[in-house]
């Protein structure tokens, strides 16, 4: 459809320009099928400019320009000057044959080629192993990733953490206190400390590598470094699991060792950003941006808050040249990273690259009944117990199917089940029919397998429908990239699924007796599971042949 958008562009621009308007050509689809695949307000839009009837100038337009047949069957007015467009049956049928030529690559395009683009979501501090609450962002970026990179995209996946902090502090200490308790167990334990199983087999790793070595440690580092790495084993164990890899791991200590912390302080200081106060240093925040009081970035202790490190971090992602620099964030960051951005235009950079999608919370159910993530783990779910629980599949999809600005019900009963009610279940189903269908045709009827196909010989309504919703996979594509919803994936397969299933209900594919068309309905069924393959590639499942 892209096409076809471009070559009536083309026409009515030329045609606007030559009567003395510049207006804009854009398209929509009409919610009713009746009104055609196209329609254009660019009438009424002109019609002021031109002084003249928007009706009439449609009529003008229409009048004047020529369709080519095989791209245009039909074009109507509608209302006050809409101008509806009928794609032609010609062009769907040769789409079918573009999936099939295409194959994997059918529906990428080269819109942001030479383009970099930085992608940094996950970001968890390895102080514990990934909760389930974690899976929401982790399989959000792993999809929003996957399109970026199916429009062109070079894309670098980023994973930030802070190695510097309070939080890491505290994991060195819990670590040493379950240590020393493997010698002295009356040895107290701090109260805000780590609770997690997973202190004690890092413990007890150190103790079986060094015994009581270590028990008069003033300097907690080997703990702390020790439980970094383990954590971060674990961490990168599941994201693994989940098909994700991280290119570059960016630690907060980088940022202090590079001099960029003491830089952009500097540069606070001299473009009188910043200023001191009770041993503290204070960023000067506008009110006309929202905020209503100076934030502090360096305590009166001399340690950073999160927010001037985090300033640091995308000014250095800025200056690596990336065209599109994108952080995934959970809803706790809806406030914060604004102050961050801020910090960032205040240093004198631009933030136009700079795009923040913040997820909403999610509820595990298991049915109607709301789950209360605790027991299982000392106090947490983690995700690797979800992903054993649901399959790989079934974790990424149930994460992605909902927008991220949208609160996300979790059904785990729902995502076990084996049947057309759950949702990722369906959509694979609909690719595992469709295998099944050609390995009859392989078996069975091999001379139709092998017989020329000819498009122009499907005709049903059914078939006419199918082939029109599998034409629009790059528009879906084009469109869910530009504003970073992978979720429009599933809900445009969702519908591919639904045609397909109506298509195979009420038309027979293997007939001995009419070969050409069984040809041609094969053809139709091969580009259906092509295109259910693309889909599911970009929202990160696999594509079973059998169910």
């Amino acid at each position: 459809m892209t096409e076809i958008i471009k070559y009536l562009t083309n026409l009515l621009t030329e045609y606007l320009n030559k009567t003395g308007s510049d207006s804009k050509v854009i398209f929509d689809k009409p919610k009713d099928e009746k009104h055609g695949d196209l329609t254009t307000n660019i009438a009424l839009v002109a019609s002021k400019q031109l002084n003249k009837k928007p009706r009439d100038l449609a009529n003008e337009i229409i009048s004047n320009i020529t369709f080519d047949e095989k791209f245009i069957s039909k074009v109507e007015i509608a209302g006050p000057g809409f101008i509806n467009f009928f794609v032609s049956d010609f062009y769907y049928r040769e789409v079918l044959g573009e999936i099939i030529v295409s194959g994997n690559d059918f529906g990428k395009t080269k819109d942001n080629s030479g383009k970099k683009a930085n992608l940094e979501w996950v970001s968890a501090n390895p102080t514990k192993p990934l909760h389930a609450g974690h899976g929401r962002q982790i399989a959000l970026g792993k999809a929003i990733a996957n399109l970026l990179e199916w429009t062109g995209y070079q894309v670098t996946r980023e994973y930030y953490y802070n190695d510097a902090g309070n939080q890491m502090q505290k994991l060195a200490e819990s670590v040493y206190a379950r240590y020393m308790q493997m010698i002295d167990r009356s040895f107290p334990f701090p109260e805000d400390g780590y609770q997690g199983e997973y202190i004690k087999n890092i413990a007890q790793l150190i103790y079986s590598q060094r015994k009581d070595s270590l028990k008069d440690s003033k300097d907690l580092e080997f703990f702390k470094t020790a439980g970094e790495n383990f954590n971060f084993k674990v961490i990168r164990n599941t994201l693994n699991k989940l098909g994700i890899n991280h290119d570059v791991f960016f630690n907060e200590t980088e940022l202090y060792k590079n001099g960029d912390i003491e830089k952009l302080l500097a540069l606070f200081k001299e473009k009188e950003m910043s200023y001191e106060n009770d041993g503290a240093v204070w960023l000067k925040m506008n009110q006309a941006e929202g905020f209503d009081k100076d934030k502090v970035i360096v305590k009166n202790t001399g340690e950073p808050t999160y927010r001037l490190p985090d300033m640091a971090y995308h000014i250095n992602k800025l200056e690596r040249g990336f065209d599109l620099i994108i952080d995934i964030f959970g809803s706790d960051h809806g406030d914060t990273y604004k102050e961050v951005l801020y910090g960032v235009r205040s240093a004198g950079y631009n933030t136009d690259k700079i795009h923040v999608i913040i997820h909403q919370m999610v509820t595990f159910k298991m049915g109607d009944e709301s789950v209360k993530m605790s027991g299982r783990s000392d106090t947490s779910y983690y995700l690797d117990e979800l992903i054993n629980d649901i399959g790989v599949d079934a974790t990424q999809f149930f994460f992605v199917m909902r927008g991220a600005n949208t609160h996300l019900d979790f059904d785990i009963k729902l995502a076990k089940e084996h049947s057309e009610k759950n949702p990722v279940y369906y959509l694979q189903y609909a690719h595992a029919r469709i295998c099944g269908i050609l390995r009859n045709a392989e078996t069975n009827f091999p001379d139709i397998l092998c017989a020329d196909s000819e498009p122009a010989l499907l005709t049903a309504p059914e078939e006419m429908r199918l082939l029109k919703t599998l034409a629009d996979f790059p528009e879906e594509v084009q469109d869910a990239t530009r504003t970073y919803e992978p979720h429009k994936i599933i809900t445009y397969l969702n519908k591919v699924a639904s045609d397909f299933h109506l298509f195979y209900h009420n038309n027979r594919v293997l007939d001995a007796e009419n070969p050409k068309l069984s040809a041609a309905r094969l053809k139709l069924c091969m580009a259906t599971q092509q295109v259910l393959k693309n889909g599911f590639s970009i929202i990160g499942i696999s594509a079973p042949e059998r169910m």
